[in-house]
């Protein structure tokens, strides 16, 4: 971990290249620009992998994290960083595929002040921001950062959410969306 209540400890990784941790830099500017959301938040961490956006985000003052990974040896080293800094009672793991369990959140009314993605396949950035923006689970001052190939940028918006900004490290980029509320259904 960079910062916060667990600063220094490290994380387990799942071996293999199936999934790829989001390097310290990108991580640390991440979590700087977070700082204003970050007291008090719940974060979504959508391929999650290890979870060490997510578990940064709790080191820092965040008071939940769900964490939304399917891979067998990702989810093992999740559960394991999970129990060695003693958040269980602070994160949920969620075992499913990210768009079943967008649906799923977006059904039991959850909502996210941060939510993170960083899917392996590129083509995955737009349907996941379609999927939060369709599930409705940014929460009304909510922002979303999709982690991505700064080749391959998303879409500038989806549904409620919009472009804000994006902050650039050689090959990865991280796009920010804001989450604007809704208008209400006119009246008739």
């Amino acid at each position: 971990m960079i910062a916060g209540e667990f600063k220094g400890r490290r994380l387990v990784t799942p071996r293999g290249r199936r999934t790829r941790p989001t390097a310290d830099q990108v991580r640390l500017a991440l979590m700087d620009t977070l700082g204003p959301w970050l007291p008090r938040a719940r974060v979504l961490d959508l391929y999650a992998g290890a979870g060490g956006v997510g578990l940064e985000a709790l080191s820092r003052g965040a008071v939940h994290a769900t964490f939304v990974e399917r891979d067998a040896q990702a989810l093992r080293a999740l559960a394991a960083n999970v129990e060695a800094l003693g958040v269980a009672g602070r994160a949920r793991v969620v075992r499913q595929d990210v768009g079943r369990a967008l649906q799923a959140l977006g059904r039991a009314g959850e909502r996210f002040t941060i939510i993170f993605l960083d899917p392996p396949y590129e083509d995955a950035i737009d349907a996941a921001l379609e999927g939060v923006a369709r599930a409705g689970l940014a929460a009304s001052d909510g922002i979303v950062i999709a982690q991505h190939r700064t080749k391959r940028p998303p879409a500038a918006g989806s549904g409620t959410l919009v472009l804000s900004r994006t902050r650039k490290f050689g090959e990865t980029t991280l796009t920010f969306f804001r989450a604007l509320q809704a208008e209400p259904p006119a009246a008739i």
